[in-house]
């Protein structure tokens, strides 16, 4: 730091001031001291300035799975956001959601030195007691159950489902049938349960629900059931993946979407728009959820404000071609 500022005609202090992202320098001193640097090859020493204000500028994501869309969009938006404010990302996964293998992950990464941490917990397990998470870290849930016990950022799954479902009965279906996610899944439970919800408040029988685990393949597994009743004409899938797969078992069943069949999605994925038909979807801001869950962490880093609460980001129906009246309909 002294050779930089004997090169750049500064004091030492100057020097650090830049190098830090201080303000109170000029822009003219601020490249010569840069240009000085540059120079030198100095780059300054980020453990050392990490134990002498206290703060690592890490954030630390436990994640109990990478198998889903949601979770990796959650986590690059997370990632993106993270670096945009000057902060690094440490993931960690944990295989088992129980509370001894949570508790290990907490104390792995306070090994790693971070400043706080975001968990995305998509699976059920706040509202259980086999898993606590520790008070006294600085704390952000994406995706939970955890309602007001933490600082949790989700998306608005009933507003999303309910919109998709009342777009389908203003079509003319007489009901909508549901190809849910796994039970163990926040999200698939929510979305499930205001499907239901929004045909009940319709004066609707809800259909018999079927299931899948996410993956396309399930999707297909469970089209296969719906594409063999001729009462099903509309069919609100959990995510976009699975409807991919009912596409399928539609097809080899010769039921034609949307001609006889109606097929809405959920997530709204890049290749949605390239499905065939081209996917009816609700579309997941999944970089809104990654930007405010960085913002609440900093937020309680900076105040060490306890708050608690959830915030919804809003989602959109995206309509394409694979929805329609129902066939016979005028």
């Amino acid at each position: 730091m002294a050779d930089v500022a004997r090169l750049a005609g500064v004091s030492s202090q100057t020097v650090s001031r830049v190098s830090n992202g201080y303000a109170g320098v000029t822009e003219e001193t601020r490249r010569q001291v840069l240009a000085a640097m540059k120079e030198l090859g100095y780059r300054p020493n980020s453990a050392a300035r990490a134990l002498k204000r206290g703060e690592f500028r890490t954030i630390g994501v436990i994640t109990f799975t990478l198998s889903t869309t949601g979770n990796v969009r959650t986590l690059e938006a997370i990632a993106n956001s993270a670096a945009r404010e000057g902060y690094a990302v440490t993931l960690l996964p944990v295989a088992v959601p129980t509370q001894d293998e949570v508790q290990g992950a907490f104390s792995r990464l306070e090994e790693l030195a971070v400043d706080a941490v975001i968990v995305i917990m998509e699976v059920h397990l706040l509202d259980a007691a086999t898993v606590t998470l520790p008070p006294h870290v600085q704390l952000v849930v994406a995706d939970s159950d955890a309602g007001n016990h933490y600082t949790v950022v989700d998306t608005d799954q009933a507003g999303g489902t309910r919109a998709a479902v009342r777009h389908l009965l203003d079509l003319g279906h007489r009901t909508v049938w549901h190809l849910g996610g796994p039970e163990e899944s926040f999200a698939a439970q929510r979305r499930t349960d205001a499907w239901r919800a929004a045909l009940l408040e319709a004066g609707r029988v809800p259909p018999p629900l079927v299931r899948g685990d996410w993956s396309a393949e399930s999707g297909y597994r469970a089209g296969l059931e719906l594409a063999a009743r001729d009462e099903c004409t509309a069919v609100f899938a959990a995510n976009d993946q699975m409807a991919l797969g009912l596409l399928r078992a539609l097809h080899e069943h010769g039921r034609r979407v949307p001609e006889d069949v109606s097929v809405i999605g959920f997530d709204d994925i890049p290749e949605a728009s390239s499905f065939l038909p081209p996917l009816t979807t609700v579309h997941q801001d999944f970089a809104e959820v990654g930007r405010l869950c960085v913002q609440a962490v900093l937020s309680k880093m900076r105040r060490g404000g306890p708050e608690r609460g959830t915030t919804l980001v809003p989602t959109r129906l995206v309509p394409r071609a694979s929805t329609a009246p129902p066939p016979g309909s005028a």
